[in-house]
């Protein structure tokens, strides 16, 4: 991976999961005192090289923010370790808070991280990254360069649920999104439901005096944002909130801000 000058993807898992790097520490502290709950940041999955490498390093800059805090990396579908084993290799004992890398609460949230946590009662689940203003900025950010003018639509590509309350969350950041660039922006997804990236673009194109630009509201690159660039017909497509730079800063504070307010 270019840009960045960090170890590969299976040497920085191995980072993140045990701590190092600012990974934090484990067990009671030196005080007696037992330590802060674990962060578990738990991501979808994805077999894409360049989406884990993303991933990974968002959450290797969490742990640097968090340097007494144990910090690790799971999944939730994909890739491995589960949201179980990713529990269980954790000290006995340990209170952990579960931050979705998940930009609404679809199924994935209320469902699959309550149902598969629910043998332990020192876990809670962190809110889902989205809808936040710190994700607009990011969003707005990755649009900059495609320089979009008077005349230009933008379309914001979001991957769908089959949890029309995730859905809605995806519409609120459009209208954050439209808000903050001061023109209208729609909305296409790319899954579950309509109406999907390549009707929406079509639309729009042919209501659009300028050209049609394509937002994505996806955390990483993978197969999303590759179907993204496939259904845009041409569109210009920006970078997913994640990519081969450093994470932004405002994405770091987010996840951290996640975890703090879990804390019971």
């Amino acid at each position: 991976m270019p840009g960045r000058g960090i170890p590969p993807p299976a040497c920085r898992r191995f980072l993140v999961q045990t701590g190092g790097a600012g990974g934090g520490t484990e067990g009671a502290g030196h005080n007696g005192r037992m330590p802060n709950p674990a962060l578990l940041a738990i991501s979808h999955g994805t077999a894409s090289a360049e989406g884990q490498a993303a991933v990974a390093a968002l959450v290797e800059a969490v742990a640097r923010s968090l340097p007494d805090t144990t910090v690790r990396l799971g999944h939730v579908d994909v890739q491995q370790p589960d949201v179980a084993a990713s529990l269980a290799a954790l000290p006995d004992g340990q209170p952990v808070v579960i931050v979705p890398l998940l930009l609404s609460a679809g199924y994935h949230v209320r469902i699959d991280l309550t149902q598969q946590s629910a043998h332990r009662s020192d876990v809670v689940i962190a809110d889902a990254l989205g809808p936040d203003a710190r994700l607009v900025d990011v969003l707005t950010a990755r649009l900059a360069p495609l320089e979009a003018r008077e005349g230009d639509r933008v379309v914001l590509a979001v991957a769908g649920s089959s949890d029309e309350r995730a859905n809605d969350d995806c519409r609120t950041t459009a209208d954050m999104l439209a808000a903050r660039l001061g023109r209208r922006v729609d909305v296409g997804f790319l899954a579950a439901t309509e109406p999907r990236l390549g009707a929406a673009v079509d639309t729009v194109r042919d209501e659009a005096s300028g050209r049609v630009v394509v937002a994505s509201y996806l955390l990483a690159p993978g197969y999303f944002h590759d179907l993204a660039i496939r259904l845009a017909a041409g569109a210009p497509v920006a970078r997913p909130l994640l990519d081969d730079d450093e994470p932004a800063a405002s994405l770091v504070d987010l996840v951290i801000d996640r975890y703090r307010g879990s804390i019971r």
